[in-house]
């Protein structure tokens, strides 16, 4: 099963290009379901037509759906909320802010990649197109499955153990968290994980739309390098709302050329990922005809789902003098990056994004003695360290 991520900075036409690739890879027989994980839903508004939190039939093969988040989060988060709603009423809160300060910020948003998993399991389908969050949004959430899965894997046992050794003295003081509680959260991390693997597979891609525009390129390029940082594939750029270049207009000329400019500049950037161009619309794809025919001038024969061969992403490699980390990071500067250990984990910062990547064991037996920034590449040298390598034997 396919499954491909659209994102973008907000107005460049994320969602119509996401709802116009749908159609389009329905219309050649692909059994395709769209959905919206962006909070701020307009996949309704691209088909014109009324869209809730089950799949509904647009036409033939085609169906789509805007995820209730909330509806996640209660699922999967309810018995955790109880208890903190519990602890907070004791202290005195008035139940109604109670439940209020018991909704966390940001969590129905990563519960939305929940309902991505559920439908992706079922089996009904052959491509799933996701309408992300704009992308600093989106960044934020395709993050938060590996963050949680750390701190389960690293702090949530500790503190269950510790729990149960006071349990029987906080009981007279306190509401002490029922299993059900710990059950909850590792359940939640389990469904994250799963997300997680759906996400990084080889049939998983994400494609960035944008407009040829200063500000949305840069931003565009930050984005390329941040997915690489937390080891997301992107296959390919969608350039939306180029101008005509056949204008005689003063004013249009000189946006078709600075259109050209910064065209020139992503396409050398992102080299060998293909550019894709959308010419600006004479109106507004509303509709399923119209986001067919957007998408047939947008891939013309070309298979909308086909896996772009890339680069892994993550390599280590072993050389005479020891270990070789290769992180992909395209279009980052030497400036941006930031390096350090943290016990058997390597953190790699990203112009403010931070990725902790758990090493392997032969890496955690080893040294960083250097790091540097090839051709868009972290290489990062590791040596033995002879105090856990005997005799400095590898």
């Amino acid at each position: 099963m396919r499954v491909l991520l659209f994102t973008g900075k907000g107005g460049v036409g994320k969602t119509t290009t996401a709802a116009a690739t749908a159609v389009l890879a329905a219309s050649r027989g692909l059994k395709t379901l769209i959905l919206s994980t962006d909070p701020a839903h307009s996949l309704a508004d691209a088909f014109g037509l009324p869209l809730g939190p089950e799949p509904t039939l647009v036409e033939d093969g085609l169906l789509a759906m805007q995820v209730d988040a909330q509806g996640a989060f209660e699922r999967s988060w309810r018995d955790v909320q109880d208890y903190l709603r519990g602890v907070l009423e004791r202290a005195g809160v008035d139940a109604l802010q109670a439940d209020e300060l018991t909704v966390l910020p940001g969590a129905e948003e990563v519960l939305a990649l929940l309902e991505l998993r559920r439908q992706a399991a079922s089996g009904r389908y052959d491509l799933v197109v996701v309408d992300c969050a704009p992308t600093g949004e989106t960044l934020r959430l395709l993050a938060l499955p590996e963050a949680l899965r750390w701190y389960v894997d690293k702090v949530f046992p500790a503190q269950r153990r510790a729990l149960k050794a006071v349990r029987p003295l906080l009981a007279r003081v306190a509401i002490v968290p029922e299993d059900g509680v710990f059950e909850a959260v590792t359940r939640l991390h389990a469904e994250l994980t799963d997300v997680r693997d759906l996400l990084t597979a080889p049939t998983t891609s994400v494609r960035l739309v944008l407009t040829p525009e200063a500000v949305v390129v840069a931003e565009a390029r930050r984005t390329l390098t941040s997915l690489a940082l937390y080891g997301y594939r992107v296959d390919g750029l969608v350039a939306n709302r180029i101008l005509p270049a056949c204008s005689s207009d003063p004013w249009v000329s000189g946006w078709v050329t600075a259109q050209a400019a910064q065209l020139a500049s992503v396409q050398a950037d992102v080299a060998p990922l293909p550019v894709l161009l959308s010419s600006y619309a004479a109106a507004e794809p509303v509709g399923p005809d119209a986001l067919l025919a957007f998408a047939t001038a947008l891939y013309g024969d070309a298979d909308p789902t086909e896996v772009v061969p890339g680069t892994e992403l993550l390599v280590v490699e072993r050389d005479a003098d020891g270990f070789l980390l290769c992180l992909t990071l395209p279009l980052a500067g030497l400036s941006d990056v930031d390096l350090s250990r943290s016990g058997d984990e390597l953190v790699v910062t990203v112009g403010g994004h931070r990725r902790l990547l758990a090493l392997p064991s032969a890496l955690q037996r080893c040294q960083v003695v250097g790091a540097r920034l090839v051709d868009g590449r972290l290489v990062v040298r590791f040596e033995p360290d002879v105090d856990l390598w005997p005799g400095g034997s590898q």
